[in-house]
């Protein structure tokens, strides 16, 4: 296989449209079509970012589920190959068959091949059941219409709170009894998630859904923080700056501030000021690229630090792929929206050190780093990234360079 960096030398214009289009089937072709589970329906996510290598044939995540579905309608959207479709149609099968529960209308955190193994109703997954139909519904995969309005119906009925213009976070399986917990990721990806389902439909409901969830974190609640944005609060939406404070690594709830979702956001806004006349979206997407500029990037090596505390001194000093998938969609967003040179420089600088460090042998993205950019191997275990962030940061990149 050429080497992808080899090629990025040769072509080295990171804003071409067919350069991104080639990227984003270099990370699809990587993982297909091993990742068709035939037997047990679903996908296969288990993938060792090195060599390929299968190691975990049974677990299906229900986050993994919903990004590869999205992974296979942006591909069929952006011209890929000819089994794009199909793969997201399969995908689409396993999900609504196998995941979503008919009694409850939730979906299970976790399969062992078509069986439950948690039953968890969490609100970050459901966000992304919601975004995987919306995209589908894009790539024409019309049965998806309604399964995405009873996707919405779900996430206002049981996760929505009005008084707060926010979503609670996690529920038993039967809806019975939901946790104290409230996080700002969960309501960033149903953010994500109504943006998408506005781009499919073209209804008003989702985008002031995205409307309400974007004023509520990045404006609202920033104000007690000096515009950054904290991860965790209380059920009554308090910051809470003792939660995980003794488990700074945990896998979707670390302590401290995270560079990654300031950038996040910041691509987030800048989508919703294509949409609305909202002049507060674009002043904060600019200010929270900033912040994970300024405070998240390792000048001495590159890539953005996991996160970093009150002090806005750096605490995890891995990097990780995602926020720099993220910082390319923002910059490239960000410059599309202002036309500030500033933003296509850093679009640049990102996909350099992407092309240096963080593409692995086969196309895709290794998923950490460390300080001084050694990938690490392959944990094992349930994985819920088979490629979404570097997908992503090409599709914005087209979107925002070519539409």
């Amino acid at each position: 296989m050429e080497d992808p960096i080899e090629r990025k030398n040769m072509e080295s214009d990171y804003s071409d449209p067919d350069w991104l289009r080639d990227r984003l089937i270099d990370v699809l072709s990587y993982h297909y079509p091993d990742c068709i589970d035939v037997a047990n329906k679903g996908y296969i996510a288990q993938l060792d970012e090195e060599t390929g290598e299968v190691y975990d044939k049974e677990s299906k995540h229900l986050v993994a589920t919903s990004r590869y579905i999205v992974n296979f309608s942006i591909g069929d959207r952006c011209d890929g190959p000819d089994w794009c479709h199909p793969a997201a149609e399969h995908g689409v099968s396993h999900l609504w068959n196998y995941h979503r529960n008919p009694d409850t209308g939730g979906y299970d955190w976790l399969l062992a091949g078509t069986k439950t193994a948690d039953d968890t109703r969490v609100c970050y997954g459901h966000a992304f059941v919601l975004l995987a139909y919306a995209r589908a519904y894009e790539a024409g995969i019309d049965s998806t219409r309604t399964a995405l309005e009873e996707t919405y119906d779900l996430l206002i009925d049981q996760f929505w709170e009005p008084e707060y213009n926010l979503c609670k976070s996690e529920y038993t399986g039967d809806f019975s009894e939901s946790e104290d917990y409230r996080g700002q990721n969960a309501n960033m990806h149903t953010c994500e998630a109504m943006l998408a389902a506005y781009e499919a439909t073209g209804e008003q409901r989702y985008l002031d859904r995205a409307r309400e969830i974007a004023y509520a974190l990045t404006v609202r609640l920033a104000e007690e923080t000096n515009g950054l944005l904290w991860e965790h609060y209380t059920n009554n939406w308090e910051h809470d700056f003792a939660y995980n404070r003794d488990d700074p690594r945990h896998q979707f709830r670390p302590w401290g501030y995270q560079p990654g979702h300031h950038i996040e956001w910041a691509k987030l806004l800048a989508v919703l000021d294509r949409y609305t006349d909202t002049e507060w979206a674009l002043i904060r997407a600019v200010e929270l690229f900033d912040v994970a500029v300024e405070h998240g990037w390792d000048d001495k090596y590159g890539g953005f630090y996991y996160t970093f505390d009150r002090k806005r001194e750096p605490i995890i000093e891995d990097k990780y792929g995602w926020p720099v998938a993220e910082g390319i969609g923002a910059a490239a967003a960000l410059f599309e929206r202002t036309s500030d040179d500033r933003f296509k420089q850093w679009y640049d600088r990102l996909w350099d050190y992407a092309q240096q460090h963080l593409t692995a042998p086969g196309g895709n993205w290794y998923e950490k780093l460390s300080r001084t950019n050694d990938p690490y191997e392959t944990e094992p275990g349930p994985t819920v990234e088979p490629g979404y962030h570097p997908i992503g940061a090409c599709f914005e990149g087209i979107r925002s360079f070519e539409e």
